[in-house]
Protein backbone atom coordinates (compact mmCIF):
# COMPACT_ATOMS: atom_id res chain seq x y z
CA UNK A 1 0.00 0.00 0.00
CA UNK A 2 2.82 2.35 0.86
CA UNK A 3 4.56 1.69 -2.48
CA UNK A 4 1.33 2.36 -4.38
CA UNK A 5 1.00 5.70 -2.65
CA UNK A 6 4.58 6.60 -3.49
CA UNK A 7 3.98 5.68 -7.15
CA UNK A 8 0.87 7.87 -7.33
CA UNK A 9 2.82 10.82 -5.98
CA UNK A 10 5.63 10.31 -8.50
CA UNK A 11 3.10 10.10 -11.35
CA UNK A 12 1.57 13.42 -10.32
CA UNK A 13 4.14 15.57 -8.46
CA UNK A 14 1.56 18.31 -7.89
CA UNK A 15 -0.55 15.89 -5.81
CA UNK A 16 1.83 16.14 -2.86
CA UNK A 17 1.74 19.93 -2.99
CA UNK A 18 -2.04 19.96 -3.06
CA UNK A 19 -2.35 17.54 -0.13
CA UNK A 20 0.51 18.66 2.12
CA UNK A 21 2.03 22.12 2.67
CA UNK A 22 5.57 20.82 2.02
CA UNK A 23 7.19 18.17 -0.15
CA UNK A 24 10.10 17.15 2.10
CA UNK A 25 9.62 18.24 5.72
CA UNK A 26 12.06 17.21 8.44
CA UNK A 27 10.63 16.85 11.98
CA UNK A 28 12.93 17.24 14.98
CA UNK A 29 11.47 15.40 17.99
CA UNK A 30 9.36 13.22 15.72
CA UNK A 31 8.76 10.59 18.41
CA UNK A 32 6.24 12.56 20.49
CA UNK A 33 2.51 11.84 20.28
CA UNK A 34 1.63 15.04 18.44
CA UNK A 35 4.72 15.14 16.25
CA UNK A 36 4.41 11.50 15.20
CA UNK A 37 0.77 12.12 14.30
CA UNK A 38 1.73 15.15 12.25
CA UNK A 39 4.44 13.09 10.53
CA UNK A 40 1.91 10.43 9.56
CA UNK A 41 -0.59 13.03 8.37
CA UNK A 42 1.98 14.66 6.10
CA UNK A 43 3.33 11.29 4.91
CA UNK A 44 -0.07 9.92 4.02
CA UNK A 45 -0.93 13.16 2.24
CA UNK A 46 2.01 12.57 -0.09
CA UNK A 47 4.98 14.36 1.49
CA UNK A 48 8.36 12.66 1.87
CA UNK A 49 8.71 12.91 5.66
CA UNK A 50 11.85 12.32 7.66
CA UNK A 51 12.85 13.25 11.18
CA UNK A 52 14.94 12.68 14.27
CA UNK A 53 14.56 11.87 17.93
CA UNK A 54 16.89 11.27 20.84
CA UNK A 55 15.51 7.85 21.74
CA UNK A 56 14.22 4.82 19.88
CA UNK A 57 10.68 3.97 21.01
CA UNK A 58 7.64 2.05 19.84
CA UNK A 59 6.45 5.24 18.13
CA UNK A 60 9.70 5.76 16.21
CA UNK A 61 9.69 2.09 15.25
CA UNK A 62 6.13 2.38 13.93
CA UNK A 63 7.12 5.42 11.88
CA UNK A 64 9.99 3.46 10.40
CA UNK A 65 7.63 0.67 9.30
CA UNK A 66 5.61 3.31 7.39
CA UNK A 67 8.71 4.35 5.50
CA UNK A 68 9.36 7.48 7.60
CA UNK A 69 13.07 7.46 8.37
CA UNK A 70 13.97 8.44 11.93
CA UNK A 71 17.55 9.51 12.73
CA UNK A 72 18.59 8.80 16.31
CA UNK A 73 21.75 10.92 16.30
CA UNK A 74 20.88 14.59 16.66
CA UNK A 75 24.25 15.78 17.95
CA UNK A 76 25.86 16.40 14.55
CA UNK A 77 23.08 18.73 13.51
CA UNK A 78 22.66 17.02 10.16
CA UNK A 79 19.56 17.77 8.07
CA UNK A 80 18.84 16.25 4.63
CA UNK A 81 20.00 18.54 1.84
CA UNK A 82 16.62 18.50 0.11
CA UNK A 83 14.54 19.33 3.20
CA UNK A 84 12.13 22.19 2.46
CA UNK A 85 10.81 22.69 6.03
CA UNK A 86 12.16 22.11 9.53
CA UNK A 87 9.47 21.43 12.16
CA UNK A 88 10.44 21.15 15.84
CA UNK A 89 8.54 19.87 18.85
CA UNK A 90 8.04 22.09 21.89
CA UNK A 91 10.81 20.17 23.67
CA UNK A 92 13.46 21.34 21.17
CA UNK A 93 15.43 24.32 22.41
CA UNK A 94 16.74 27.08 20.09
CA UNK A 95 20.33 25.92 20.66
CA UNK A 96 19.58 22.36 19.52
CA UNK A 97 22.16 21.36 16.85
CA UNK A 98 19.54 20.66 14.19
CA UNK A 99 17.64 23.86 14.98
CA UNK A 100 20.87 25.82 14.57
CA UNK A 101 21.55 24.08 11.27
CA UNK A 102 18.05 24.90 10.07
CA UNK A 103 18.63 28.57 10.85
CA UNK A 104 22.03 28.50 9.12
CA UNK A 105 20.49 27.06 5.97
CA UNK A 106 17.68 29.59 5.91
CA UNK A 107 14.94 27.05 6.60
CA UNK A 108 14.12 28.59 9.95
CA UNK A 109 12.39 26.51 12.62
CA UNK A 110 8.65 25.96 12.48
CA UNK A 111 6.86 24.82 15.62
CA UNK A 112 4.53 21.83 15.73
CA UNK A 113 1.56 24.16 16.18
CA UNK A 114 2.57 26.31 13.20
CA UNK A 115 2.84 23.22 11.01
CA UNK A 116 -0.50 21.92 12.23
CA UNK A 117 -2.06 25.31 11.52
CA UNK A 118 -0.76 25.15 7.94
CA UNK A 119 -2.39 21.74 7.56
CA UNK A 120 -5.68 23.13 8.89
CA UNK A 121 -5.73 25.73 6.14
CA UNK A 122 -6.25 22.88 3.67
CA UNK A 123 -8.89 21.16 5.81
CA UNK A 124 -11.86 21.84 8.05
CA UNK A 125 -9.92 22.35 11.25
CA UNK A 126 -11.53 21.49 14.59
CA UNK A 127 -9.51 22.71 17.57
CA UNK A 128 -10.34 21.69 21.15
CA UNK A 129 -9.10 24.17 23.77
CA UNK A 130 -9.43 24.67 27.51
CA UNK A 131 -7.37 24.19 30.63
CA UNK A 132 -8.61 20.59 31.06
CA UNK A 133 -10.00 17.69 29.06
CA UNK A 134 -8.47 18.40 25.65
CA UNK A 135 -7.09 14.92 24.96
CA UNK A 136 -10.18 13.09 26.19
CA UNK A 137 -12.60 15.33 24.30
CA UNK A 138 -10.54 15.11 21.09
CA UNK A 139 -10.40 11.32 21.27
CA UNK A 140 -14.12 11.08 22.04
CA UNK A 141 -14.95 13.36 19.13
CA UNK A 142 -12.61 11.50 16.78
CA UNK A 143 -14.24 8.16 17.59
CA UNK A 144 -17.76 9.62 17.39
CA UNK A 145 -17.19 11.26 13.99
CA UNK A 146 -15.67 8.03 12.71
CA UNK A 147 -18.73 6.10 13.85
CA UNK A 148 -20.93 8.78 12.25
CA UNK A 149 -19.20 8.07 8.89
CA UNK A 150 -17.56 11.51 8.60
CA UNK A 151 -14.06 9.94 8.44
CA UNK A 152 -11.97 12.60 10.27
CA UNK A 153 -8.23 12.94 10.59
CA UNK A 154 -7.30 13.15 14.27
CA UNK A 155 -4.16 13.96 16.23
CA UNK A 156 -4.38 13.28 19.98
CA UNK A 157 -1.63 13.85 22.54
CA UNK A 158 -2.27 10.43 24.07
CA UNK A 159 -2.85 6.84 23.05
CA UNK A 160 -6.43 5.71 22.34
CA UNK A 161 -7.00 2.11 21.25
CA UNK A 162 -10.39 2.89 19.63
CA UNK A 163 -9.30 5.90 17.61
CA UNK A 164 -8.48 4.26 14.29
CA UNK A 165 -11.73 2.33 13.79
CA UNK A 166 -14.20 4.09 16.10
CA UNK A 167 -15.71 3.17 19.45
CA UNK A 168 -18.39 0.94 17.89
CA UNK A 169 -15.94 -1.29 16.04
CA UNK A 170 -14.98 -4.84 17.01
CA UNK A 171 -12.55 -4.62 19.99
CA UNK A 172 -10.30 -7.04 18.12
CA UNK A 173 -9.58 -4.17 15.71
CA UNK A 174 -8.29 -1.91 18.51
CA UNK A 175 -4.80 -0.50 18.02
CA UNK A 176 -2.82 1.76 20.40
CA UNK A 177 -2.55 4.95 18.34
CA UNK A 178 -2.70 8.71 18.77
CA UNK A 179 -3.38 9.45 15.12
CA UNK A 180 -6.03 8.70 12.53
CA UNK A 181 -6.03 9.57 8.83
CA UNK A 182 -9.38 10.46 7.28
CA UNK A 183 -10.63 11.64 3.91
CA UNK A 184 -9.45 14.84 2.24
CA UNK A 185 -13.06 16.06 1.95
CA UNK A 186 -16.08 15.60 4.22
CA UNK A 187 -18.05 12.72 2.73
CA UNK A 188 -21.58 13.62 3.89
CA UNK A 189 -23.70 15.90 6.05
CA UNK A 190 -24.22 19.64 5.86
CA UNK A 191 -20.50 20.23 5.26
CA UNK A 192 -20.16 17.54 2.57
CA UNK A 193 -17.50 18.39 0.00
CA UNK A 194 -15.62 20.82 2.26
CA UNK A 195 -12.04 20.10 3.28
CA UNK A 196 -11.74 16.95 5.38
CA UNK A 197 -12.15 17.22 9.14
CA UNK A 198 -8.85 17.64 10.99
CA UNK A 199 -9.21 17.38 14.79
CA UNK A 200 -6.50 18.41 17.22
CA UNK A 201 -5.96 19.71 20.72
CA UNK A 202 -5.33 23.44 21.01
CA UNK A 203 -2.71 23.82 23.74
CA UNK A 204 -2.41 27.18 25.47
CA UNK A 205 1.19 26.61 26.63
CA UNK A 206 3.41 29.35 25.23
CA UNK A 207 0.37 30.56 23.24
CA UNK A 208 0.98 27.80 20.71
CA UNK A 209 -2.75 27.58 19.89
CA UNK A 210 -2.48 31.00 18.26
CA UNK A 211 -0.78 29.21 15.35
CA UNK A 212 -3.80 27.03 14.55
CA UNK A 213 -6.38 27.84 11.88
CA UNK A 214 -9.63 26.21 13.00
CA UNK A 215 -12.99 26.51 11.31
CA UNK A 216 -14.68 25.01 14.37
CA UNK A 217 -13.35 25.42 17.92
CA UNK A 218 -14.34 24.71 21.49
CA UNK A 219 -13.20 26.22 24.78
CA UNK A 220 -13.91 24.47 28.07
CA UNK A 221 -12.97 25.84 31.50
CA UNK A 222 -10.29 28.53 31.52
CA UNK A 223 -8.20 28.60 34.70
CA UNK A 224 -4.84 29.81 35.91
CA UNK A 225 -2.09 27.55 34.59
CA UNK A 226 1.30 27.93 32.90
CA UNK A 227 1.79 31.01 35.05
CA UNK A 228 5.52 30.80 34.36
CA UNK A 229 4.53 31.92 30.85
CA UNK A 230 1.50 34.13 31.53
CA UNK A 231 2.06 35.57 34.99
CA UNK A 232 -1.66 36.08 35.72
CA UNK A 233 -5.10 34.68 35.03
CA UNK A 234 -5.97 37.85 33.10
CA UNK A 235 -3.18 37.08 30.66
CA UNK A 236 -4.43 33.50 30.29
CA UNK A 237 -7.93 34.78 29.49
CA UNK A 238 -6.55 37.21 26.93
CA UNK A 239 -4.63 34.36 25.27
CA UNK A 240 -7.85 32.36 24.92
CA UNK A 241 -9.55 35.43 23.51
CA UNK A 242 -6.79 35.62 20.92
CA UNK A 243 -7.40 31.97 20.05
CA UNK A 244 -11.15 32.59 19.68
CA UNK A 245 -10.47 35.46 17.27
CA UNK A 246 -8.87 32.94 14.89
CA UNK A 247 -12.25 31.30 14.20
CA UNK A 248 -13.60 32.73 10.92
CA UNK A 249 -16.81 34.69 10.52
CA UNK A 250 -20.13 32.86 10.67
CA UNK A 251 -20.69 33.43 6.93
CA UNK A 252 -17.46 31.48 6.30
CA UNK A 253 -18.54 28.57 8.49
CA UNK A 254 -16.88 29.69 11.73
CA UNK A 255 -18.31 28.09 14.88
CA UNK A 256 -17.25 28.42 18.52
CA UNK A 257 -18.58 26.24 21.35
CA UNK A 258 -17.68 27.64 24.77
CA UNK A 259 -18.47 26.55 28.32
CA UNK A 260 -21.42 28.46 29.75
CA UNK A 261 -19.72 28.60 33.16
CA UNK A 262 -16.06 28.89 34.08
CA UNK A 263 -14.68 29.99 30.71
CA UNK A 264 -14.73 33.80 31.10
CA UNK A 265 -16.88 33.69 27.98
CA UNK A 266 -17.95 37.34 27.98
CA UNK A 267 -14.34 38.53 27.82
CA UNK A 268 -13.31 35.80 25.38
CA UNK A 269 -16.22 36.16 22.92
CA UNK A 270 -16.46 39.96 22.83
CA UNK A 271 -16.51 41.23 19.26
CA UNK A 272 -16.36 37.82 17.54
CA UNK A 273 -18.00 37.32 14.15
CA UNK A 274 -18.29 33.54 14.32
CA UNK A 275 -21.40 31.75 15.47
CA UNK A 276 -21.15 31.23 19.24
CA UNK A 277 -22.94 28.58 21.27
CA UNK A 278 -22.58 27.78 24.96
CA UNK A 279 -22.65 24.42 26.73
CA UNK A 280 -23.10 23.59 30.39
CA UNK A 281 -25.42 22.43 33.16
CA UNK A 282 -27.32 25.71 33.21
CA UNK A 283 -30.78 25.64 31.55
CA UNK A 284 -29.83 28.89 29.85
CA UNK A 285 -26.95 27.27 27.93
CA UNK A 286 -27.52 26.60 24.23
CA UNK A 287 -26.52 22.97 24.85
CA UNK A 288 -27.75 21.85 28.28
CA UNK A 289 -25.99 18.90 29.94
CA UNK A 290 -27.53 16.48 32.40
CA UNK A 291 -25.58 13.89 34.39
CA UNK A 292 -26.40 11.25 37.01
CA UNK A 293 -23.17 10.25 38.85
CA UNK A 294 -24.79 7.07 40.18
CA UNK A 295 -25.69 5.61 36.79
CA UNK A 296 -23.28 7.69 34.64
CA UNK A 297 -26.21 8.67 32.42
CA UNK A 298 -25.39 11.73 30.29
CA UNK A 299 -27.97 13.64 28.27
CA UNK A 300 -27.75 16.72 26.09
CA UNK A 301 -30.64 18.98 25.12
CA UNK A 302 -30.76 21.76 22.56
CA UNK A 303 -33.75 23.89 21.61
CA UNK A 304 -35.55 22.51 18.59
CA UNK A 305 -33.80 19.13 18.69
CA UNK A 306 -34.52 15.83 20.43
CA UNK A 307 -32.63 15.06 23.63
CA UNK A 308 -29.88 12.48 23.18
CA UNK A 309 -28.47 10.35 25.97
CA UNK A 310 -25.89 7.66 26.64
CA UNK A 311 -24.09 6.03 29.57
CA UNK A 312 -20.48 7.09 30.03
CA UNK A 313 -17.98 4.33 30.67
CA UNK A 314 -15.57 6.88 32.15
CA UNK A 315 -16.86 8.15 35.53
CA UNK A 316 -17.05 11.72 36.76
CA UNK A 317 -18.85 14.96 36.05
CA UNK A 318 -15.81 16.25 34.15
CA UNK A 319 -16.03 13.32 31.73
CA UNK A 320 -19.76 13.98 31.31
CA UNK A 321 -18.80 17.50 30.21
CA UNK A 322 -16.11 16.12 27.90
CA UNK A 323 -18.50 13.71 26.20
CA UNK A 324 -21.30 16.30 25.93
CA UNK A 325 -18.83 18.73 24.36
CA UNK A 326 -17.77 16.04 21.89
CA UNK A 327 -21.45 15.43 21.05
CA UNK A 328 -22.17 19.12 20.42
CA UNK A 329 -19.04 19.46 18.27
CA UNK A 330 -19.99 16.31 16.40
CA UNK A 331 -23.40 17.78 15.59
CA UNK A 332 -21.71 21.01 14.47
CA UNK A 333 -19.53 18.93 12.13
CA UNK A 334 -22.66 17.35 10.64
CA UNK A 335 -22.79 14.04 12.51
CA UNK A 336 -26.11 12.30 13.15
CA UNK A 337 -27.12 12.55 16.81
CA UNK A 338 -28.02 8.89 17.30
CA UNK A 339 -24.69 7.67 15.86
CA UNK A 340 -22.72 10.14 17.98
CA UNK A 341 -24.57 9.12 21.15
CA UNK A 342 -24.05 5.39 20.53
CA UNK A 343 -20.34 5.99 19.97
CA UNK A 344 -19.90 8.06 23.11
CA UNK A 345 -21.59 5.34 25.14
CA UNK A 346 -19.08 2.81 23.80
CA UNK A 347 -15.97 4.97 24.37
CA UNK A 348 -13.70 3.21 26.87
CA UNK A 349 -11.04 5.88 27.38
CA UNK A 350 -7.40 6.50 26.60
CA UNK A 351 -4.07 5.83 28.20
CA UNK A 352 -3.28 7.63 31.46
CA UNK A 353 -6.75 9.16 31.76
CA UNK A 354 -8.36 7.40 34.73
CA UNK A 355 -6.94 4.20 33.26
CA UNK A 356 -7.54 1.01 35.22
CA UNK A 357 -4.26 -0.92 35.02
CA UNK A 358 -5.24 -3.97 37.05
CA UNK A 359 -5.69 -5.54 40.43
CA UNK A 360 -3.12 -6.83 42.86
CA UNK A 361 -4.31 -8.87 45.82
CA UNK A 362 -7.55 -6.91 46.07
CA UNK A 363 -5.97 -3.48 45.42
CA UNK A 364 -7.31 -1.81 42.26
CA UNK A 365 -4.66 0.33 40.53
CA UNK A 366 -5.41 3.38 38.35
CA UNK A 367 -3.05 5.59 36.36
CA UNK A 368 -3.92 9.20 35.53
CA UNK A 369 -2.26 12.16 33.83
CA UNK A 370 -3.85 14.83 36.04
CA UNK A 371 -1.38 17.51 37.12
CA UNK A 372 -3.53 20.61 37.82
CA UNK A 373 -5.47 21.02 41.10
CA UNK A 374 -8.84 20.97 39.34
CA UNK A 375 -7.90 17.76 37.52
CA UNK A 376 -6.69 16.13 40.74
CA UNK A 377 -9.87 16.96 42.63
CA UNK A 378 -12.17 15.89 39.78
CA UNK A 379 -10.38 12.57 39.25
CA UNK A 380 -10.23 11.62 42.92
CA UNK A 381 -13.87 12.56 43.44
CA UNK A 382 -14.99 10.57 40.38
CA UNK A 383 -13.04 7.49 41.42
CA UNK A 384 -14.35 7.58 44.97
CA UNK A 385 -17.92 7.91 43.68
CA UNK A 386 -17.53 5.09 41.17
CA UNK A 387 -15.31 2.66 43.11
CA UNK A 388 -16.59 3.33 46.66
CA UNK A 389 -13.55 1.75 48.36
CA UNK A 390 -14.97 2.47 51.83
CA UNK A 391 -17.81 0.01 51.17
CA UNK A 392 -15.30 -2.84 51.03
CA UNK A 393 -13.24 -1.58 53.95
CA UNK A 394 -10.70 0.12 51.71
CA UNK A 395 -9.10 3.52 51.36
CA UNK A 396 -8.21 5.82 48.49
CA UNK A 397 -4.40 6.06 48.30
CA UNK A 398 -2.91 8.59 45.90
CA UNK A 399 0.68 8.87 44.68
CA UNK A 400 0.96 12.33 43.13
CA UNK A 401 4.03 13.73 41.39
CA UNK A 402 3.86 17.52 40.97
CA UNK A 403 4.73 18.64 37.44
CA UNK A 404 7.08 21.63 37.32
CA UNK A 405 8.25 23.66 40.26
CA UNK A 406 6.67 26.88 38.94
CA UNK A 407 3.20 25.31 38.66
CA UNK A 408 3.57 23.84 42.16
CA UNK A 409 4.61 27.18 43.62
CA UNK A 410 1.95 29.27 41.87
CA UNK A 411 -0.86 26.83 42.70
CA UNK A 412 0.37 25.47 46.03
CA UNK A 413 -2.72 26.47 48.02
CA UNK A 414 -5.04 25.11 45.30
CA UNK A 415 -3.15 21.81 45.33
CA UNK A 416 -3.47 21.66 49.11
CA UNK A 417 -7.28 21.64 48.85
CA UNK A 418 -7.53 19.20 45.93
CA UNK A 419 -6.76 15.97 47.84
CA UNK A 420 -9.68 15.99 50.26
CA UNK A 421 -11.05 12.79 48.69
CA UNK A 422 -7.81 10.89 49.41
CA UNK A 423 -7.07 9.03 52.63
CA UNK A 424 -3.31 8.79 52.08
CA UNK A 425 -1.15 10.90 49.74
CA UNK A 426 2.45 10.07 48.83
CA UNK A 427 4.43 12.81 47.06
CA UNK A 428 7.74 12.10 45.27
CA UNK A 429 10.14 14.78 44.07
CA UNK A 430 8.67 17.46 41.79
CA UNK A 431 9.21 16.62 38.13
CA UNK A 432 11.79 19.13 36.92
CA UNK A 433 11.08 20.32 33.37
CA UNK A 434 11.53 23.68 31.64
CA UNK A 435 11.95 25.61 34.92
CA UNK A 436 15.17 27.38 35.85
CA UNK A 437 17.52 26.18 38.56
CA UNK A 438 16.50 29.19 40.64
CA UNK A 439 12.83 28.18 40.41
CA UNK A 440 13.78 24.68 41.48
CA UNK A 441 14.85 25.98 44.89
CA UNK A 442 11.74 28.08 45.56
CA UNK A 443 9.41 25.17 46.33
CA UNK A 444 9.70 21.48 47.19
CA UNK A 445 7.50 18.42 47.51
CA UNK A 446 7.79 18.80 51.28
CA UNK A 447 6.00 22.16 51.04
CA UNK A 448 2.99 20.44 49.53
CA UNK A 449 3.09 17.66 52.12
CA UNK A 450 3.15 20.24 54.93
CA UNK A 451 0.09 21.99 53.46
CA UNK A 452 -1.77 18.68 53.18
CA UNK A 453 -0.99 17.73 56.77
CA UNK A 454 -2.33 21.03 58.07
CA UNK A 455 -5.61 20.10 56.38
CA UNK A 456 -5.75 16.73 58.10
CA UNK A 457 -4.65 14.63 55.11
CA UNK A 458 -2.26 11.80 55.93
CA UNK A 459 0.62 12.72 53.61
CA UNK A 460 4.28 11.84 53.23
CA UNK A 461 7.19 12.73 50.97
CA UNK A 462 9.15 9.76 49.61
CA UNK A 463 11.71 9.21 46.86
CA UNK A 464 12.97 7.53 44.73
CA UNK A 465 10.14 5.61 43.06
CA UNK A 466 11.52 2.33 44.40
CA UNK A 467 11.01 3.58 47.95
CA UNK A 468 7.42 4.52 47.15
CA UNK A 469 6.71 1.07 45.74
CA UNK A 470 8.21 -0.48 48.86
CA UNK A 471 6.00 1.73 51.04
CA UNK A 472 2.93 0.73 49.02
CA UNK A 473 3.82 -2.91 49.65
CA UNK A 474 3.51 -2.20 53.37
CA UNK A 475 0.56 0.20 53.33
CA UNK A 476 -1.87 -1.20 50.76
CA UNK A 477 -4.39 -3.82 51.82
CA UNK A 478 -7.31 -5.62 50.12
CA UNK A 479 -10.14 -3.25 49.27
CA UNK A 480 -7.87 -0.23 48.74
CA UNK A 481 -7.92 1.91 45.62
CA UNK A 482 -4.49 3.12 44.45
CA UNK A 483 -4.35 6.10 42.09
CA UNK A 484 -1.02 7.19 40.60
CA UNK A 485 -1.19 10.71 39.15
CA UNK A 486 1.01 13.18 37.33
CA UNK A 487 2.33 14.22 33.92
CA UNK A 488 5.86 13.00 34.62
CA UNK A 489 7.25 9.45 34.81
CA UNK A 490 5.29 8.63 37.98
CA UNK A 491 3.36 6.01 35.96
CA UNK A 492 6.39 3.80 36.70
CA UNK A 493 5.18 3.53 40.30
CA UNK A 494 1.85 2.04 39.25
CA UNK A 495 3.49 -0.40 36.85
CA UNK A 496 6.17 -1.27 39.37
CA UNK A 497 3.65 -1.99 42.10
CA UNK A 498 1.67 -4.29 39.79
CA UNK A 499 4.85 -5.99 38.54
CA UNK A 500 5.89 -6.61 42.13
CA UNK A 501 2.65 -8.44 42.62
CA UNK A 502 3.37 -10.60 39.60
CA UNK A 503 6.78 -11.50 40.95
CA UNK A 504 5.51 -12.29 44.44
Amino acid sequence: MMNAQATDTQADPSAARRAAPWDRPYLVGIGGCGMSGLAQLLHQRGARVRGSDSTQTDLTNSLDTLGIRVDLDQTAGAIPEDADALIASAAIRPDHPQALEGERRGLGVMTYAEALGACMERATGVAIAGTHGKSTTTAMLGCALTDAALDPSVIVGAICSQLSKGALSDPRLDAPVGFRLGQESIPQGERAGQGGLLLAEACEFNRSFHSLRPTIASISRVEADHLDIYGSLDAVVEAFAGFARLVPHERDGGRLLIAHEGAHRREITAGLGCKIETIGFSPSADWTIGYDPGTRDVWVARAGEPTFSWVNQMPGEHNAINSATAFALGRTCGGAGDALARSLGAFRGLDRRMQLLGDRAGVRVYDDYGHHPTEVEATLRALRQSERPEERGGRLICVFQPHQHSRTRFLLEEFATSFEQADIVIVPQIYFVRDSEAEKHRVSASDLVDRLRTRGVRAMHLYPFEAIIEQLENVCRPGDLLVVMGAGPVWQVARGYLDGGAQA
